[in-house]
């Protein structure tokens, strides 16, 4: 598991700024908290470009897959809600 989380924190490292520090502050606090499955869920969220991450998190607009966008609602933007980010 520790190979999971550490591949998975490699992949939180992102190109475009305001995603890069979204989703390494969220690894470094919430990622050895999250069950098996939400890790595999996170893990194919971040297989989408850092623009359509961008687009849903902070505009809305809809990513196309229900499951990821329910994950990223309930962890990602709860995540900079709670002034985390």
């Amino acid at each position: 598991m520790n190979q999971e989380i550490n591949r998975i924190h490699w992949k939180c490292r992102r190109g475009m700024r305001e995603i890069d520090l979204l989703l390494r502050e969220f690894s470094q606090n919430k990622l050895e908290s999250l069950g098996q499955e939400e890790i595999r869920m996170l893990d194919a969220i971040l297989d989408y470009d850092d623009q359509k991450l961008f687009d849903y998190i902070f505009k809305g607009e809809p990513i196309g897959l229900e499951e990821h966008e329910k994950f990223i609602d309930m962890y990602l933007k709860n995540f900079t809600q709670q002034g985390n980010f």
